[in-house]
């Protein structure tokens, strides 16, 4: 008997469930919602007529999550400001260059030590690059630090990541989902959805006035229905040049952040973004089995120490560029640990081209550590500070340098 309405119905009690607990003990919701997700699935149960397995809506939760990212990306590109990049300075490019340069090479690195392929090796290292918009932005409004010194450089380093995020997904896909193997077919491919990628970005930039005009709709059902028409059209038509569906979305997001109507937009698509962003996450934990994870084990867990090593070195680097305290630059590599939804969209990419299944649950792992322990670690950040001071005195350092600069603005006023 046909029971999927009933199946998504227990779908996303499951979730609001996991978002409640998750809401009760103060903690991101992310690995919550990836939790409830693996506890069911084909390795589950039957209760009567509740069926723990969603074996019959399998396939459409798979997809109502696949809408999930397009929503994900979509909202993050209507968010997304180039000049307002620009407009915090230069500290913050560097720091966002450190951040990447530091997280990237230790990722490559792991990859090649675990004798990896080399297209695994390049997800692997997006995976344990890029942080969580979400959990960033949920470390900083429960620790109230969104007035501290820090949160500006924090802010500017999640910034610069999207930038980079767009550009390496771009080139991932046309790697991954291509097929190629030859270095001039890739290069190719590469080049394609670097090329799409741009003349999408400068084409819709052109035609903003055009798009003010169109999207001049005093109803709101046909507003909705024509931007979503063109979120879908652009989406599906990416991934017919093997250019991963989310980055379309993600570039719409752009064309249209730049639009009189960007407010209207993010209003109506925010209720979607939170409902299939959620399914996502649940999802992806579905098509995970808990009892095959013992072999992502160890390679999660020396990710993870890796992360915590990169992120603290990157943070107290640049917050030292940037002039600011030990306090400070050690907050910054805390909060943004946390990986999420963007570590779950590079590891669905390699799944889609087919590349080896451990990566699924090596990443359900090491997004479920550090979405826990990167937002735990923030709270404590005065705690982690006081034991690497003891080893790498920073403090002192820090006063030491305060000391030879004062002469020095002494001399220049």
């Amino acid at each position: 008997m046909d029971h999927i309405v009933l199946e998504i119905g227990l779908a996303v009690a499951l979730i609001a469930a996991a978002g409640l607990i998750s809401a009760k003990l103060r903690l991101s919701v992310i690995p919550f919602y990836i939790i409830i997700g693996m506890v069911v699935g084909p390795h589950a149960m039957e209760i009567g007529h509740l069926d723990f397995r969603f074996i019959e809506s399998a396939s459409f939760i798979d997809f109502m999550g696949r809408i999930g990212v397009l929503f994900l990306l979509f909202y993050l590109g209507l968010e997304f400001s180039v000049s307002r990049l620009i407009k915090s300075g230069k500290s913050i490019v560097m720091g966002g260059a450190i951040y990447i340069g530091i997280n990237f090479s230790l990722g490559l690195l792991f990859g090649i030590i675990s004798a990896f392929p080399l297209k695994e090796i390049l997800l692997i290292a997006g995976i344990t690059t890029f942080s969580s918009s979400a959990i960033v932005a949920k470390v900083l409004v429960d620790l109230k630090r969104t007035a501290n010194s820090e949160t500006e450089m924090v802010l500017g380093i999640t910034m610069f990541e999207d930038v980079v995020l767009a550009l390496y997904i771009s080139v991932l896909s046309g790697l991954i989902l291509s097929g190629s193997t030859e270095f001039s077919d890739i290069l190719l491919s590469t080049a394609i959805s670097l090329g799409y990628m741009l003349l999408l970005l400068f084409v819709g930039r052109k035609l903003v006035p055009l798009l003010n005009r169109v999207l001049n709709i005093r109803s709101n059902e046909l507003f909705i229905l024509v931007i979503f028409a063109g979120l879908f059209l652009i989406a599906g038509f990416s991934e017919t040049i093997h250019v991963a569906e989310a980055i379309g979305a993600l570039l719409l997001g752009l064309v249209l952040a730049e639009t009189e109507h960007v407010k209207r937009i993010e209003k109506f698509v925010i209720p979607f973004r939170d409902f299939f962003g959620a399914v996502f996450f649940f999802s992806f934990g579905l098509s995970i089995d808990p009892l095959q994870l013992g072999g992502a084990v160890w390679y999660s867990l020396a990710a993870v120490i890796l992360t915590l090593i990169g992120n603290i070195t990157a943070g107290m680097i640049a917050g030292r560029k940037a002039g600011l305290s030990p306090k400070a630059s050690i907050n910054i590599g805390l909060t943004i640990m946390g990986r999420g939804e963007f570590s779950i969209i590079l590891v669905n990419l390699g799944k889609a081209g087919g590349l080896m299944a451990i990566l699924q649950p090596f990443a359900a792992l090491y997004v479920l550590i550090l979405a826990i322990l990167g937002p735990l670690m923030a709270k404590e950040s005065k705690w982690v500070l006081k034991v690497l001071d003891k080893v790498f005195k920073f403090e002192q350092r820090y006063r030491k340098r305060l000391a030879q600069n004062k002469p020095l603005q002494e001399e220049h006023s």
